[in-house]
């Protein structure tokens, strides 16, 4: 089977991405319109703390899963998958088949332990009820995120990248269409005594019915490839099979660590109320560009990665990394910029209305700026991670990824008590940090040296035109705050696509004086996918 071409496959996946973070931000937008920063939408936060975690961990596209099936299976032959992806499918299944009952017996307990201080804020046990029977309900998300992890893995492994991209869609369009059944039985009457309990039953269910639809859109495609079935299988003496566990333990538990990390954030959080939701909402706002980012880079370049293993391609796999991370740089660094400055006016058009009112638009906003200014960083550390995995070494994310726990935790607890929840992602940009430099170094002695000083001169130059672009956009607001002034709507919308455009167009005309071959090449592709 021929290989796309890195372009088309980064075309495919920005269409498909794309669609499917417009979906969840219209998810999210329904979910605030619903229920705001209150007692619901805390309650979600803590009950899917564990089920989001082994979607996005199990199941997401770069999760372990999907690494770990890609690292192995990219250079097999064809009929060589099928064993392989049967047997992991089996073996991992079964684990979590009993990890599942675990999640819907304990969910008591577990509530109790992820949520002290949030539970401890709530009058009436009301969300702590809710929180429990959401758990239960979403329990068996965590096996069908195995099953969508490994599917993903394969088909991207295939060649094949539009369902993978495109499936989040399906997840987000059934929590949609249960709000909108939930509002026409309900309305907005958040008085009615039934609409705090039976509004956390809809988001369960919503969520639950997503994973599944995500997991049997997958089950045809494989099929009829000829990449698996769904069969039991244990032969756990194929080499295929070893290489993926080999990458996939310490794969998971390396990114198993971040929960400890996010069990640390809920920590603090959870004393402050309104925040767990607060979180997720702005966390959702910077997740849209960093996914679409993420999967156009991350998608294409890990298959390349795990093809330029060998010491003797080492100088292109180099060449890879660098063009990866001028590309993420390129990317993120102007959206930073951006989004730093249109914070207030992106929150109020998306979620302003219902019962998500000026307070939690101001919240959001403290909360958005503070993640926005840590995008570039959190994708650059994926990259590096994944060429780590590419390279078959597991080991040393993970050792990090320990090492980061302990960082975690102090940074919470100094930047929490300094800058109250906006501390909380301060302290995770900290992590990233950590992470990405000390990666950087041992991959630098890894691969027999690295050009650190020369990428880092492209993107301190990315950075500054990033720097001017965000002013150009500033300037470009204040105008238009005086003479429409910023209290609608549309204001806020004429401000976000005016001062962005400017903002945008800035960085672009600083990116062709400086000449940055990266640049060019992006610029060069998007005008032949319009030219079309």
């Amino acid at each position: 089977m021929g290989k796309r071409s890195l372009a088309g496959i980064a075309g495919i996946v920005a269409i498909a991405t794309l669609l499917s973070k417009v979906f969840g931000l219209v998810r999210e937008t329904a979910i605030a319109a619903a229920f705001g920063t209150g007692p619901v939408t805390d309650a979600y936060g803590i009950a899917y703390v564990i089920p989001g975690f082994l979607l996005v961990l199990l199941g997401g596209i770069n999760g372990p899963f999907h690494s770990a099936i890609v690292s192995a299976i990219s250079k097999r032959k064809k009929e060589e998958i099928a064993p392989i992806v049967e047997t992991v499918t089996t073996v991992i299944g079964i684990g979590l088949v009993f990890a599942s009952i675990g999640m819907f017996v304990f969910a008591e307990p577990i509530i109790d332990l992820l949520g002290r201080g949030f539970l401890a804020t709530e009058i009436g046990g009301v969300s702590r009820e809710i929180a429990i029977m959401q758990l239960r309900i979403m329990s068996p998300i965590t096996i069908f995120a195995c099953f969508i992890g490994i599917g993903f893995g394969t088909l991207n492994a295939a060649d094949q990248y539009w369902l993978p991209s495109i499936s989040p869609l399906l997840s987000s369009s059934a929590v949609i269409v249960g709000l909108g059944i939930f509002w026409l039985i309900v309305g907005g009457d958040i008085s009615n005594p039934n609409y705090l309990m039976l509004g956390g039953i809809v988001l369960a269910l919503g969520s639950l019915a997503g994973a599944m639809l995500q997991w049997l859109v997958q089950v045809p495609a494989l099929w009829k490839s000829g990449l698996g079935r769904l069969r039991l299988r244990f032969n756990l003496q194929d080499p295929g099979v070893r290489d993926v566990l080999n990458v996939l333990w310490p794969a998971t538990f390396s990114s198993g660590t971040m929960q400890i990390n996010v069990y640390t954030d809920l920590f603090f959080a959870a004393f402050v109320p309104g925040t767990l939701a607060a979180l997720g909402f702005a966390n959702l706002l910077v997740q849209t560009p960093l996914g679409i980012v993420s999967n156009i880079i991350l998608v294409p370049f890990f298959p390349i990665f795990s093809r330029l293993s060998d010491p003797l391609q080492w100088p292109e796999l180099k060449q890879r990394i660098r063009q990866s991370l001028v590309l993420v740089a390129l990317t993120m660094l102007p959206i930073s910029a951006i989004i730093i400055t249109l914070a207030q006016p992106i929150v109020t058009v998306v979620y302003k209305r219902g019962n998500f009112d000026a307070d939690a638009v101001q919240l959001v906003t403290m909360i958005l700026i503070a993640y926005a200014a840590g995008m570039f960083v959190y994708l650059a550390r994926d990259v590096m991670v994944r060429v780590f995995y590419a390279l078959g070494d597991g080991q040393t994310p993970f050792r990090i990824s320990l090492v980061n726990i302990a960082v975690n935790a102090v940074l919470d607890y100094v930047l929490f008590n300094w800058m109250g929840p906006v501390g909380l992602v301060v302290a995770t940009i900290g992590v990233n940090v950590v992470s990405l430099v000390a990666m950087t170094v041992l991959l630098d002695r890894k691969i027999g040296g690295l050009p650190t000083a020369n990428w880092a001169r492209t993107i301190f130059t990315l950075t500054a035109a990033s720097a001017v672009s965000g002013v150009s956009c500033w300037l470009m607001r204040g105008g238009l705050a005086s003479l429409i002034g910023s209290e609608t709507f549309v204001a806020n919308f004429i401000q976000i696509c005016l001062s962005g455009a400017v903002g945008l167009a800035t960085f672009g005309l600083l990116t062709v004086v400086l000449k940055i071959p990266e640049a060019g090449m992006l610029a060069t592709r998007i005008r032949e996918r319009l030219g079309r």
